[in-house]
């Protein structure tokens, strides 16, 4: 059995945030697999027995699950000893970013790929809405990255880790993706790391959605 095991499934974007740092950090772990889509993390036994926020990834370690990703993601630094910055400065620094990330800029896009490329589902004013929203912070980081190979420099951590999660599913969205070349040299950045691998390679999903 793996040091680490994360349930979690192959759609998710927050899940493969789990995965890569796991990859990246070369931890030793395996994949459970996690049927959202089915409805399991909605059951009464998932809730009282894995995650009572009914969500994933789950990470397990050493007796412990660990739920919500940018938890996970600062607990494996803490545990691996890298990508988590080296100094009180840095860490800031990190957190910030994943703080901007769950708010902004993961969870407008995430929610839309949903609603477009996935359930093709909602209002079309709503989905108007979240590319208004994604468009938005999409520039803030764009303009961040003119000058950065990584977030906070030139080296990544685990708020690039955080942020990139959903950045390498295809799912149509309506969002022009090449309109934004810097935060695309930077996914390719991290893609070129050892280890790296595409979440549907990574982790197991649903035969068919």
């Amino acid at each position: 059995m793996s040091e680490y095991r994360l349930y979690c499934f192959g759609e998710s974007g927050n899940c493969y945030k789990a995965a890569l740092t796991l990859a990246l950090s070369g931890c030793d772990w395996e994949a459970a697999f996690v049927d959202y889509l089915g409805g399991e993390t909605r059951s009464d036994s998932y809730r009282q027995s894995m995650n009572e926020l009914g969500e994933a990834p789950v990470l397990e370690h050493k007796g412990e699950r660990i739920t919500q990703s940018g938890v996970i993601l600062s607990y494996l630094a803490g545990q691996t000893g890298k990508f988590g910055g080296s100094t009180d400065s840095e860490r800031r620094e990190i957190l910030r970013w994943m703080l901007f990330d769950n708010h902004k800029f993961t969870s407008y896009y995430a929610t839309l790929r949903w609603l477009v490329g996935i359930d093709r589902s909602g209002d079309p004013e709503v989905h108007k809405f979240l590319r208004g929203r994604v468009l938005g912070a999409f520039g803030i980081v764009e303009k961040h990255l003119r000058d950065n190979a990584f977030m906070l420099g030139e080296e990544p951590t685990i708020a690039d880790f955080s942020m990139v999660g959903y950045h390498y599913y295809d799912e149509e969205t309506g969002v022009d993706r090449g309109t934004f070349p810097n935060i695309n040299a930077w996914a390719k950045r991290i893609a070129a790391m050892p280890g790296w691998q595409h979440p549907y390679d990574m982790m197991p999903r649903r035969a068919s959605l």
